[in-house]
């Protein structure tokens, strides 16, 4: 139920829902910033995890008259949704712990704190991974994104805890704003990773260099039937990648024969690369016997 891309969105809704209700009512009966601000970034995740959801939803959908390329892109914008939410929550966390600085504030009930974070921390970990293999299993972009943020909860979870640790043995409590001015700042630098790889792939960058080289071996692996290729075009939307290229054969080589070399080559790509489309322009070769080693009327080998 929950290893499907819609199914992990729903188990990501479900958990975040939790959390917020347990740290949002922690949060008031300690009176601790820092919990406040881990509620806050949960709230976000849970708005996050909303957006993945009607993101997964609509990607997933075939492509139609409107959107002949499919609607992966949904997810590419979904990420970028994450990361701008992620640096409000930070600046919001920031600018709450320099009044909590300047003002001062009690806490209380510390264990209670330290209890809430514990369980933040062991829910965290498991949920990030579980998203983290289902993101990998379907290429899925904005859950990726969602991992990296449940990740980041792991870590200001437990540098809060740590906090309320110290709190609590030196009544110092000063050390709450700290800890989540520090806690803000560390996430800062996961929403600049979250949305840097959905802002590449809206631009249409070209897949990373090891499923570029997937691409060119299986078109050097046909070297005795193709003269070569070039104008080898990459692009990802979502967890689609899409492949177009130019691929050089003999002159005298028949229509159907072309068709089947490019089918063949598409299939092979397509087999290795999950989700992807490719598409081959065939040309005819430019009388490069001397450097040619595929078989036709001219050069017999």
């Amino acid at each position: 139920m929950f290893s499907t891309k819609t199914g992990t969105a729903k188990l990501l809704l479900l958990v975040v829902v939790g959390l917020i209700l347990l740290k949002a009512v922690v949060a008031w009966l300690t009176g601790s910033i820092s919990i406040l601000a881990q509620a806050s970034d949960s709230l976000l995740d849970l708005f996050a995890g909303i957006t993945t959801f009607f993101a997964v939803r609509i990607s997933t959908k075939p492509a139609d008259d409107e959107h002949p390329y499919g609607h992966g892109k949904v997810e590419d914008i979904g990420g970028m949704v994450q990361g701008i939410l992620i640096f409000i929550a930070s600046g919001l966390i920031i600018y709450s712990s320099i009044r909590r600085l300047v003002e001062g504030a009690s806490i209380e009930l510390t264990e209670a704190g330290m209890g809430s974070m514990l369980v933040s921390i062991v829910v965290s970990i498991f949920l990030s991974r579980h998203l983290s293999k289902v993101a990998k299993a379907t290429n899925s972009v904005v859950l990726e994104a969602n991992a990296h943020n449940i990740a980041a909860d792991v870590y200001s979870a437990s540098a809060v805890l740590v906090g309320l640790m110290a709190v609590r043995l030196t009544g110092l409590t000063k050390i709450d704003p700290i800890v989540a001015m520090g806690v803000a700042i560390y996430i800062l630098k996961v929403a600049y990773d979250v949305a840097f790889k959905p802002l590449a792939e809206l631009v249409d960058t070209r897949l990373p260099p090891s499923q570029q080289a997937i691409v060119e071996t299986c078109l050097k692996e046909h070297s005795d039937r193709v003269v070569g290729f070039h104008k080898l075009r990459t692009r990802r939307a979502g967890s689609q990648c899409y492949i177009d290229l130019h691929l050089v054969m003999a002159k005298d080589i028949s229509l159907e024969k072309a068709h089947e070399i490019c089918e063949q080559i598409e299939s092979e790509i397509e087999d290795i690369l999950l989700e992807a489309s490719v598409t081959i322009h065939a040309e005819p070769c430019g009388d490069e016997c001397d450097y040619c080693s595929v078989v036709c009327s001219k050069h017999q080998g």
